[in-house]
């Protein structure tokens, strides 16, 4: 299985930007750990960043094309971007939201995201391991492994 990992604007900040808030690990040291731990799930993991919208939505109709999963940590446009979010409904590959913080314990601007809804999940606030957790769930799929369904009203 193909996966790309896409990340949003100031993430290439990681390491030096708010690390209370974002942690000390740099996004290349990120995307090391991802490609390495790919590779022992039986993925190939790309990983890509940038700081520009239209190339987001780029990336994410590129991966929409050539790969089978998308893990994709928007940043900032999380909370913006209604082409981004109209990018993943448009295409069949499922993509996960990642963030390393937890929006929702943040600024108030920060509790809407126009991605969940049209996302397979969203994993946010376990740091550069909410990654690692949206890989973990793409080696399962891969592996034949069905998602949990829950019937409406049910507790898990």
């Amino acid at each position: 299985m193909r996966i790309m990992v896409i990340n949003g604007p100031n993430l290439n900040l990681l390491g030096q930007r708010e690390p209370g808030v974002y942690g000390h690990q740099t996004l290349a040291w990120i995307e090391d750990q991802l490609r390495g731990l790919g590779a022992e799930l039986g993925l190939e993991v790309e990983c890509r960043q940038s700081n520009h919208e239209g190339e987001l939505v780029d990336l994410v109709q590129r991966a929409g094309r050539e790969r089978q999963g998308v893990v994709l940590n928007a940043g900032a446009y999380t909370h913006t971007s209604i082409a981004l979010r109209d990018a993943v409904a448009g295409v069949a590959t499922p993509v996960v939201e990642v963030h390393l913080s937890q929006p929702a314990a943040r600024e108030p601007f920060r509790h809407v995201s126009y991605l969940s809804g049209v996302c397979a999940g969203c994993i946010s606030g376990f740091g550069w391991q909410s990654y690692v957790l949206a890989l973990s769930w793409f080696a399962r799929r891969a592996g034949g492994e069905p998602d949990p369904v829950v019937a409406e009203g049910q507790a898990i």
